[in-house]
Parts: structure tokens; sequence; C-alpha cells
């Protein structure tokens, strides 16, 4: 091989993805790089822009007076758009149905994937996202697509907001029922929108390992991912 390990971790909203690839990129000394979020500061920038998400023309005009960078940190990422730290603000949940929108836009995803493609090109990283096996990084060595059922999802993601809330608040009160059947709803959204677009849809890659986490647990589901990398990382520090 001519480069490091490229590990690539596909699925669909609330699977997991980011804290499998975070895990993976410490446990082995990888770059971990989480490309959904550059799909989420380009929908901020449409945002701060006031352009309309399904405007393709408009958007590919903004896109090429649009700067977006990555930097991996012992959180994940840092996110800067056109220069500013945005890391916070991509999070938030206009932003994340905003990523999904543009993303269905032909222009914007060859953008973006040409950028992906570079800062992945000389592997060492474990890139996760909604179509890195199957066009980021076709080649990559290990293809994992993680998956679950919709209410899984829907209840995990439901739970992380909480706590993430309860952080920031400090204390108070836990989000409500009408919370969870929203995330609910926001996911079997995303998902019609990944799965269905004409340009990369959501699918895993003919040669990627499928896990179906839905009744599984989180140690489990890195155990049996660990086991995919670790004998290729090994075999390829060997041999250097």
């Amino acid at each position: 091989m001519s480069r490091d390990p490229i590990i690539a971790i596909d699925g669909p909203a609330g699977a997991g993805k980011s804290t499998v690839a975070r895990h993976l990129a410490q446990h082995f000394g990888l770059l971990y790089l989480e490309t959904g979020a550059m799909y989420r500061a380009f929908a901020l920038k449409a945002i701060l822009s006031d352009h309309d998400f399904d405007d393709s023309v408009a958007l590919e005009r903004l896109a090429r007076d649009t700067e977006i960078r990555l930097e991996a940190d012992r959180a994940g990422n840092r996110v800067y758009l056109d220069g500013e730290d945005v890391t916070e603000r991509v999070r938030d949940s206009d932003v994340t149905q905003g990523a999904s929108r543009v993303s269905v836009h032909p222009a914007i995803r060859k953008w973006l994937v040409d950028l992906q493609r570079n800062l992945g090109s000389k592997g060492g990283v474990v890139m996760e996202g909604r179509d890195i096996g199957t066009v980021v990084f076709p080649d990559a060595d290990v293809k994992v697509f993680l998956d679950a059922s919709p209410e899984a999802r829907s209840q995990r993601r439901y739970e992380q907001n909480a706590q993430n809330a309860a952080v920031a608040a400090g204390a108070g009160a836990p989000p409500s029922n009408s919370d969870h059947a929203s995330i609910s709803q926001e996911l079997r959204e995303r998902d019609r929108r990944d799965r269905n677009r004409a340009n990369s849809p959501l699918r895993p890659a003919p040669d990627a390992i499928v896990i179906d986490s839905t009744s599984l647990g989180l140690d489990e589901v890195l155990t049996r991912i660990e086991d995919l990398v670790r004998p290729l990382f090994f075999t390829e520090k060997a041999a250097k």
C-alpha cells in the first residue's frame, strides 16, 4: 500500500457513527474526520446568507466563496467556516436539517467529496459519513455500515439531547415527549432524503460489513469493529 489505512464508517443519522469513529481513532492512533460537519457548515453558510436550500444554482455560486476546514482535537473535530470556529453552532437543529437538504445537490456533494478526499488522501484516518465507503473512498481498507431501527436511533438521539441540555443548563426539566416525537419525525425525514437522493444515496457499499446495533450495547459494537480493524492495522505497522 502507498498510504496508511482508511477506515470508513457510514450509516444513517443517530446510528452512533461519531461515537464509534472517535473511539477507533483514539484506540488505534488515527485521525478522526466527521464529514457530516462539512455539510452542516455549508448549511450554516446558506442560513446566514439567506439562501434557499432548494436553489441549486445559488448554492453552487455560494460554495465558490466558501471555505470549510476541519481540525482534529481530543473531543472530535473543530469546524471552521470562512475562518470562524462554528463547532457548536453547526450542532443546532436548524443547521442539521439544512445539511440534509443541501446535500441532495450534486454540485455541492462533488465539491465537498473533493475536499474530503483531499483530507484523507494520505490515509491514517477514520472517516465517518453517509457515502464514505461508496463514493469518497471506495478503496477504504475497512468499511462498516452502522445501522439501527428508526425507533432505537430516535431514542438514542433523544437521550443524547437530554444529556447535553442538562449539562448546558446545569439542571432543569428534561425534554418533553413532544421533543421526542419531533426528533423521531426529523430522523425519518432525513432518512427519506438521504436514501432517496439521486446522487450518492445512503446505502452500504457492496463489501461493507453491516452492523445493526438496535439490540447491541455500545461495548459490543466497539469490540466487533475493533476486531475488524486490528488485523489490518497491526499488519501494516509490522510491514513497516
